[in-house]
């Protein structure tokens, strides 16, 4: 180990959050044939946002602007607020990672679910911060006792995925209000709504921006089919999203995701074209699932949760027999939800694929 690290950094464990699916396939020696398991959104980016991309390669050779300001400003209309309240980062594992080096160190306490996104784990635990993880219950995250939790450690910050992720479950606007009333003046809610775009109406809360004690996060990488672009931006008080620029990496973001991530926000049309792709693909997840015995569990998001009906161990089995015939999923990390499987919603032909995989899968498995 290098003697240049910090005894906090020398101390951690080397972690990998997610083992990517091109790592996979280096390991079995072949590509997948369906790619439905990284909550990638396979109807990929709106044909206006590829070919602003084009467009903008051909002026790669400049730095991207560091104040993002024509995608903020396009933001701010989105959402009719002041662009003062907007921070763009390079998806939103930066921007969590950015959150916690401002507000995260040792001594710290931070409350989230055990087993939701591990990445904001990874960053917690990066800036020394201690974690207090509150179990599910009914396969959502917890909302009164990850408040009850915050005030018992005197958190400083919750972090909450609302549609969630790993589960797909989702609160309404109603709870997620009541849950911002209870709120601890000195805890901050990171309200992570990566999937929000692909929730049922009122889902997504009205909540002012300037709320001293919430900042919430959102994406291109879903339904806006751009992960490889990485784009995300948080919406807070003007006072934390300034506390961004004195630590971010300004010239971070690259100037072909700008682009077209701000062709893309123009493009709402395509956008709900997507939406409605994605909710077809979630029924028809649900009917594989169903014609072989197995639970859907109700998705707000871009990938269904299912329940393989026996325990992890089960799980597990049936997640290797579908990786052997070349269909890449991923599960849930923690009891009782590892009995699941996750599937994202995938292309036509990739759920036929899984039709056919799943019956196979689950015998060996059996």
């Amino acid at each position: 180990m290098s003697t240049f690290l910090t005894r906090h950094i020398a101390s951690l464990p080397a972690t990998v959050p997610f083992v990517g699916p091109e790592a996979q396939e280096r390991q079995r020696g072949a590509p997948f044939r369906a790619r439905i398991g990284a909550n990638e959104n396979v109807f990929g980016p709106a044909p206006s946002a590829i070919k602003a991309m084009e467009n903008a390669a051909r002026d790669v050779w400049m730095y991207a602007d560091p104040e993002n300001h024509a995608l903020r400003h396009a933001l701010a209309d989105l959402h009719a607020i002041d662009p003062a309240h907007i921070q763009i980062g390079e998806g939103i594992d930066a921007l969590l990672g950015y959150l916690c080096r401002m507000t995260v160190e040792p001594g710290v306490n931070v409350v989230t679910s055990d087993g939701a996104y591990p990445t904001f784990n990874f960053h917690v635990a990066g800036y020394g911060g201690t974690l207090h993880k509150v179990p599910y219950r009914d396969d959502h995250e917890d909302l009164e006792a990850l408040i009850a939790t915050a005030k018992s450690t005197d958190a400083r910050l919750i972090y909450l995925s609302n549609p969630d992720n790993p589960m797909g479950t989702w609160h309404s606007a109603t709870a997620i209000q009541d849950m911002i009333a209870h709120l601890p003046a000195t805890t901050l809610l990171v309200l992570d709504e990566a999937y929000i775009d692909t929730a049922p109406a009122g889902t997504a809360p009205q909540i002012a921006p300037d709320i001293a004690n919430v900042i919430r996060m959102r994406t291109f990488s879903k339904a806006y089919g751009m992960a490889g672009a990485r784009v995300g931006y948080a919406i807070g008080p003007r006072d934390l999203i300034a506390g961004f620029d004195r630590i971010r990496n300004h010239f971070g973001m690259n100037r072909i995701a700008q682009a077209g991530a701000l062709a893309a926000v123009q493009d709402q049309a395509y956008l709900t074209e997507v939406i409605a792709k994605i909710a077809t693909a979630r029924d028809r997840i649900g009917e594989i699932a169903r014609d072989n015995g197995l639970i859907p569990l109700p998705s707000a998001t871009n990938f269904v949760t299912v329940d393989c009906g026996g325990d992890g161990a089960f799980a597990r089995r049936v997640l290797a027999e579908l990786t052997k015939q070349g269909v890449f999923v991923r599960m849930p990390f923690v009891a009782p939800q590892d009995r699941c499987i996750r599937i994202g919603c995938g292309l036509p032909e990739d759920l036929d694929l899984l039709a056919h995989c799943l019956p196979k899968a689950l015998n060996a498995a059996r």
